[in-house]
């Protein structure tokens, strides 16, 4: 019989999970959040949902947490959107509620483990996987394995200071609604239709975006940049100057075989958590 294991994408606004058999999702839920309810409450949602899916073949749960975790206990200390969890010490709830073993992990991380599993990053020793929306996350791959760092801290290249702020205020969504004042989302259905401001605003994103990877280069010095999240769907209309901007990196010989891939798998963030409890991945 082929082992089951559930995914859990802890977004800020919403839950979304699945079993996986065999790297396949075979089933689904979603429910949006409240994410100003209290702790109890917020966590009610989360094992309402885990009640409806769970099966007695299931051989375990992971999580991708959209903030600070600890990953060895399994304690959420901080999650985007959700001001209310606090040291919330989910490992040791779910386990004891449904007795399989709980996996936590940063949400970038399991990102980059899903397409190192499932993905474009199979062929891979070494890449990173980078996803762009609220926020910029970085999940790192090093001999196959993902590297965590202490707490998941590893690779929160959006932190990083960046001209007059962080990089994350020029390569994620902030800059647009800074700049434009409109979401990503919105400029992107704007580009489609041609809209010279919209075209323009995604040619600066991707100059910010190309800075942001050659920091990745110095530090990493990846085989491949994978891009994922929302506004990686928008790709084609910041590339250009995404690879302008990488083009001026000071090793141009470390670049000549550089691949800037993008993410088309549609339940990568399912995977990736459930990843996180497969029998083939290990921590750090």
């Amino acid at each position: 019989m082929s082992k089951e294991y559930i995914g859990v994408d802890l977004g800020g606004s919403s839950f979304n999970m699945g079993r996986v058999i065999k790297g396949m999702l075979v089933d689904e839920v979603k429910r949006d959040i409240d994410g100003k309810a209290d702790e109890a409450a917020v966590l009610m949602e989360l094992t309402s949902l885990l009640d409806k899916i769970i099966t007695p073949d299931v051989q375990g749960i992971g999580i991708g947490v959209p903030g600070i975790v600890d990953p060895v206990p399994g304690i959420i200390y901080d999650i985007q959107n959700i001001p209310a969890w606090k040291e919330v010490h989910l490992k040791e709830i779910l386990e004891n509620r449904y007795d399989v073993p709980v996996a936590l992990n940063n949400d970038a991380n399991c990102f980059a483990l899903a397409e190192k599993m499932f993905g474009k990053g199979r062929e891979y020793r070494n890449f990173v996987g980078v996803t762009i929306g609220t926020g910029l996350g970085m999940g790192v791959i090093i001999n196959n394995q993902l590297y965590n760092g202490v707490m998941c801290g590893a690779g929160e290249i959006g932190m990083l200071p960046y001209l007059d702020g962080i990089v994350e205020e020029y390569a994620a969504s902030f800059f647009f609604t800074r700049n434009y004042s409109e979401n990503a989302r919105t400029v992107h259905e704007n580009a489609l239709k041609d809209q010279p401001q919209a075209i323009e605003a995604f040619h600066k994103f991707g100059h910010h975006l190309g800075e942001a990877i050659k920091m990745i280069l110095f530090m990493f010095a990846p085989e491949v940049v994978i891009l994922g999240g929302s506004i990686a769907k928008a790709h084609k209309f910041f590339e250009t100057s995404m690879k302008e901007s990488i083009g001026q990196f000071a090793y141009p010989r470390q670049t000549e075989g550089l691949r800037i891939l993008i993410s088309t798998h549609p339940n990568i963030a399912i995977l990736g958590a459930s990843a996180l409890v497969m029998d083939l991945t290990s921590s750090d």
